[in-house]
């Protein structure tokens, strides 16, 4: 393989940096949505510059310093030159910076350095709280980490909500001009509100990893930039919360999790079904650190919640020598008691399957075809691939081939795409 191109080095770049590159300039500027607007027409300019020119030997340092640019000219038209101005100004230096090439080092005599390491996790998380501000709706507060924090598209995001994509700029917009009316501070907030808006945050932080751990879209089944940037951010949670269970839940949840990751794909990529993986290559310290953060969860909370249900679900997979060694029945009542507690057509959906695992697919199919005559789940395309499956145990071959057709259509990822027609081609 040559060496990538300039606009793929700026999306490289942009995946990993991008909440630290708008957190760095959102404590430098004081205005979140400033912030985001910045660091996108920093982007936006590495796009147009580095395919021309070069990519920089320092690329984040580029983008902060363009970034860093374009704030002293919003604030020029601002005509706001007030102290902030005069600092930002004087940090620049005189050279600014010239396209294609590293920014000019400002003369520092003890000033706090712009892209400061040991501030790396503080910003993010700061990041994350303004996000989930009361200020927000639900539906924004998730949007807007999302992409801010997370750097997913809009279309990505909306096919993690299945909503339309243009639904999902209009949060994301409506959410930065009403974060910007309040005044909201970049800050990470006192420990009683962190714990007022610590839900929010949790269901951000699932979320990535969730479009990490199963890409929606795309060529890779899993996006291990997402996923463990997921798996990082909950472990700060559950470092700066450690008495709250659900933090250390979450976190318990997604390394037992990503622990399965190495014997979920081939060499090539392809998806490997839980079935035919390689037990041997699953993730020992990563089932460790799970088994330990739930542990942390039972012992500061009053009953598993909704995270500790489903890691302990997690913890049943990962104790269990084998698929038919796995204690079925116990993750039956794990998803039960899940459903009552934060009830998910998606959890009936994994109930059914634990239901078929533990007294047959007769018995699993049953729940799916409750989910499809109520109509959830139409445009996911599990709901029909579990079905298939379903019948296919069952001998309907025929409607089991309608199920799985339908399932390729509906399938986002070339990958799953693959192990769908795979299973048509098995039923002849």
């Amino acid at each position: 393989m040559g060496e990538p191109t300039g606009r793929e080095a700026v999306a490289a770049v942009w995946r990993i940096e991008s909440a630290r590159i708008v957190g760095a300039l959102a404590r430098y500027t004081g205005d979140f949505a400033l912030a985001e607007d910045l660091a996108q027409e920093a982007l936006a300019e590495a796009l147009v510059t580095w395919p021309r020119e070069g990519t920089p030997r320092n690329p984040s340092g580029w983008l902060l310093t363009v970034g860093r640019r374009r704030a002293i000219d919003a604030f020029r038209r601002r005509s706001a030159l007030d102290d902030r101005y005069a600092a930002l100004a004087r940090d620049l230096g005189e050279g600014g910076v010239l396209a294609g090439s590293d920014p000019v080092p400002p003369d520092r005599s003890g000033d706090e350095v712009l892209w400061d390491p040991d501030q790396i996790d503080d910003d993010v998380l700061a990041l994350m709280f303004i996000s989930c501000h009361p200020v927000l709706s639900r539906e924004a507060r998730v949007a807007l980490t999302l992409r801010v924090v997370g750097g997913l598209t809009s279309d990505e995001i909306a096919k993690a909500f299945l909503v339309p994509t243009a639904t999902v700029q209009a949060r994301i917009t409506r959410a930065k001009k009403t974060l910007g009316a309040a005044r909201v501070p970049f800050e990470v907030p006192d420990a009683e509100e962190r714990a007022t808006r610590l839900g929010s945050v949790l269901s951000v932080v699932y979320l990535i990893f969730t479009e990490g751990s199963s890409a929606s879209s795309g060529g890779a089944l899993i996006r291990f930039d997402l996923a463990g940037e997921a798996q990082r951010l909950a472990r700060v949670l559950a470092r700066l919360m450690p008495n709250e269970p659900e933090a250390q839940a979450l976190s318990a949840l997604l390394e037992l999790t990503a622990a399965r990751f190495p014997a979920r794909t081939g060499p090539d990529g392809e998806s490997v079904l839980l079935e035919q993986q390689d037990r041997r290559r699953w993730d020992r310290a990563a089932i460790a650190r799970g088994r330990a953060a739930l542990v942390r969860a039972e012992k500061v909370g009053r009953g598993l919640g909704a995270y500790g249900l489903q890691a302990a679900i997690a913890e049943c997979h990962a104790v269990a020598d084998s698929v038919g060694d796995t204690n079925w029945e116990r993750i039956v009542l794990l998803y039960e008691a899940l459903g009552r507690l934060a009830p998910s057509p998606v959890v009936d959906l994994n109930r059914a399957v634990a239901v078929s695992m533990a007294r047959g697919p007769g018995a699993g199919l049953s729940i799916v075809d409750e989910l499809v005559a109520g109509g959830t789940l139409s445009q996911s395309h599990l709901l029909p691939s579990v079905r298939g499956e379903l019948l296919t145990r069952l001998g309907r071959v025929d409607e089991a081939r309608v199920e799985f057709e339908h399932a390729v259509e509906l399938c986002g990822n070339e990958r799953e795409r693959v192990v769908l027609r795979r299973k048509l081609a098995d039923l002849g």
